[in-house]
């Protein structure tokens, strides 16, 4: 007696066990993601804090190389490209190796004498996230 069995069930998942899935990793996602979202936003703050500090020490640098700040024209480009005329001289740059953005993509603002610090100079970012400044004050 040969018996001989065929199975045709074909192996696989149903469209009801696929839809449980996806609803699952989408609450998942849905509780996970905006932690990070906030955490994103405070360690650009934190990333412009810390270049806004080591933009502030460069300055200071040239400060002591060029018995003077930078003007608010010269900005702080001339942490990387000398002043021109007489000034090139003294200059022992480049202060900085590179002048980034900062973490919003803007360029970052240089005020000389400043308006927190009217002695020396003001350093910026405009933080867009409650409309108030990171600087170096």
């Amino acid at each position: 007696m040969n018996i001989h069995h065929t199975n045709n069930r074909q192996k696989g998942f149903t469209l009801v066990e696929i839809m449980v899935v996806v609803v699952i990793i989408g609450i998942l996602a849905a509780t996970i993601i905006p932690q990070f979202i906030g955490t994103t936003q405070d360690a650009k703050v934190s990333a412009a804090k810390a270049q806004i500090a080591e933009l502030e020490s460069a300055v200071e640098r040239f400060y002591i190389h060029m018995d003077r700040y930078p003007t608010t024209e010269e900005g702080l480009n001339v942490l990387v490209d000398p002043p021109s005329g007489d000034d090139a001289r003294n200059w022992r740059g480049p202060y900085i190796k590179l002048l980034r953005n900062d973490p919003w993509g803007n360029p970052y603002q240089y005020l000389s004498p400043g308006t927190h610090h009217p002695s020396s100079f003001d350093i910026w970012s405009h933080f867009k996230g409650d409309n108030s400044d990171i600087g170096n004050w």
